[in-house]
């Protein structure tokens, strides 16, 4: 019986032992950047937890929030984050950083889009039929991109318009090898800056802000998630220190994301 309880410590002192583990989707630009690898080991150190990263477009890490397969979801998408609230799936929405979208495109510029209007622009890829890849992932850039063409009261369709279901990273290394006009977030576009032949040609709207939301999967809707995990996840991200640090972060010089202190208030 001695026996027993020993072992029966053992395996009690092993368990405990193991880390904390928190489940994060997150958009493939906050991984394709580097912001996470350079981010998430204060966290990881600080509160023993090991963070298992799932980067995917914001669509999926939205459906892995509503199935209970995740934590935490860190997106950017303001109207479906909205919806995953309401819906009741999600609490404690706050707006991490924020960073903007762009047009890229090869230097030679054949639709004629530089320094134009967002709008403006995509009619003329349009009307000139010009190569444009799109993300077609559901992800928060390709909801913004949808948006856009709506906007601009355009359905984009033919063969210039080509849809690849891929990552931030992978679609830039599509649109650079076409020749392509691209919708890109700063951040993944200055990480792979050095490896594109393509250039900035739109920029600055209004319209064209990416903000990052961070949001708890609420522990009401499936009780296997760690909520308190998730509770010291928000509190450190929104921490002086880590919004500090997310100003700082740098590639080949560059500022990549801003640091937004506060809560989301719209969509």
């Amino acid at each position: 019986m001695k026996w027993v309880f020993v072992i029966l410590l053992i395996v009690l002192v092993g368990c405990s032992s193991q880390p904390e583990v928190l489940r994060l989707a997150t958009t493939t630009s906050t991984y394709d950047s580097g912001l996470l690898d350079y981010l998430l080991p204060d966290f990881e150190e600080q509160y023993g937890t090991t963070v298992q990263v799932i980067s995917v477009g914001t669509g999926q890490a939205i459906k892995n929030g509503e199935n209970g397969d995740v934590d935490v979801i860190l997106v950017h998408a303001p109207s479906a984050e909205l919806k995953f609230v309401e819906e009741g799936y999600g609490v404690n929405r706050v707006c991490v950083m924020y960073n903007d979208f762009i047009i890229l495109g090869p230097e030679a510029d054949p639709a004629g889009v530089k320094e134009k209007p967002i709008i403006n622009a995509l009619q003329r890829i349009s009307m000139t039929s010009s190569p444009f890849v799109s993300r077609g992932d559901d992800s928060g850039t390709h909801k913004k991109e949808k948006k856009l063409w709506v906007e601009a009261e355009l359905e984009p369709t033919g063969d210039w318009y080509n849809e690849v279901g891929a990552g931030m990273g992978d679609t830039l290394r599509i649109a650079n090898d076409l020749e392509a006009y691209v919708l890109a977030d700063r951040g993944t576009y200055l990480a792979n800056k050095n490896n594109l032949d393509l250039v900035v040609l739109v920029e600055g709207d209004d319209s064209l802000l990416n903000p990052y939301g961070v949001i708890a999967v609420n522990p009401e809707k499936h009780s296997s998630v760690n909520d308190h995990g998730a509770e010291h996840f928000l509190e450190w991200l929104m921490s002086e220190e880590t919004q500090n640090k997310i100003d700082a972060f740098r590639k080949n010089g560059e500022k990549l994301f801003n640091s937004l202190r506060g809560e989301c208030t719209g969509g």
